[in-house]
C-alpha cells in the first residue's frame, strides 16, 4: 500500500479534546478501509501566517497513512464536509519517517533553557559626539550646467 503524510489545521476555537475527537474520526476512517496510521503527532495550537476563514490560529494535526487511495479519498471527503478543518493537506511518500517529524524536533529545540547572555559592548570606547558649528561643505562642479541650470518645464522636455 502507499504512504501519506496528511496534516490537518483544525479552528482555534475547538478545544484539545475536539481535536482529538476528529484525530479519531479520521483514524476510524482509515482502519476501516483497510488502512492503518503508524504515527499522530498534535503540534498543538499555531499561529498561522494569514487569516483563514477568519482565523488567525489553528490545531494542527500530522498522520502518517499507510492505506489504499480509496481509504485516503474518504477521509478527504470527510476533512472538506467538517467545518471544523480549515485547510488539510495530503502528500504521497516513498517511505514513512521513524520517530518524531521535524517540526516535533525543533519544538524540542525550542524548549531548550537559554544560556545567559554576555553583557553588551560600549562601541564607542568612550568618545562622545559632540555638536561642531562648522558650516556645510559646499561642492564646486567643474563644468557648468547645461541651459544655465534651469530645468525644462511643459511640453518642452
Amino acid at each position: 500500500m502507499p504512504y501519506y503524510e496528511s496534516v490537518f489545521i483544525a479552528r482555534q476555537d475547538v478545544s484539545t479534546a475536539q481535536v482529538e475527537g476528529l484525530t479519531e474520526t479520521f483514524t476510524t476512517v482509515i482502519t476501516e478501509a483497510g488502512g492503518s496510521i503508524p504515527s499522530c503527532e498534535n503540534w498543538g495550537l499555531r499561529t498561522m501566517a494569514y487569516k483563514i476563514k477568519k482565523n488567525r490560529k489553528g490545531h494542527y494535526v500530522f498522520l502518517n497513512i499507510d492505506a489504499p487511495a480509496p481509504a485516503l479519498h474518504e477521509m478527504e471527503r470527510q476533512m472538506r464536509i467538517n467545518e471544523d478543518v480549515l485547510r488539510y493537506l495530503t502528500v504521497r511518500v516513498n517511505k514513512l519517517e521513524e520517530g518524531p517529524s521535524v517540526v516535533m524536533r525543533n519544538k524540542d529545540r525550542d524548549e531548550r533553557p537559554r544560556r545567559d547572555r554576555a553583557p553588551r559592548r560600549d562601541f564607542n570606547d568612550g568618545v562622545t559626539s559632540e555638536v561642531s558649528d562648522t558650516k556645510p561643505t559646499v561642492h564646486e562642479f567643474s563644468e557648468p550646467i547645461p541651459n544655465g541650470g534651469v530645468l525644462p518645464v511643459g511640453d518642452d522636455a
